[in-house]
């Protein structure tokens, strides 16, 4: 249910529509990207039936619990108005516009 929820909100939002919504046992993670490399934008841990904590990503590929317990139409709404720039698009380097031999 949470993911059908996030899918039709990122629809209805075109700003959001480069994300997807994935499950896995009791965590719902908002990524983009490749799917054999994706960006992990936030993701949502249940804790109770109606209830979800928001975590953000850190270095290392880890994770850090926030204060914010709700349930998930609520933490979105939190994510995209405190936190917008965590949903941001993340493009490839533009190899075009920089001076790096290496590109």
């Amino acid at each position: 249910m949470a993911v059908e929820w996030l899918r039709d909100h990122f629809a209805e939002h075109s700003h959001l529509n480069h994300l997807r919504a994935r499950r896995r046992g009791k965590v719902v993670t908002v990524e983009s990207g490749p799917a054999d490399d994706p960006v992990r934008h936030v993701r949502f841990r249940r804790d109770t039936v109606h209830l979800w904590i928001l975590e953000m990503p850190i270095r290392g590929g880890k994770w850090d619990r926030t204060p914010f317990r709700a349930q998930i139409e609520e933490l979105m709404d939190i994510v995209e108005t405190q936190f917008p720039w965590t949903l941001a698009p993340i493009h490839a380097p533009n190899a075009d516009g920089t001076s790096d031999p290496g590109y």
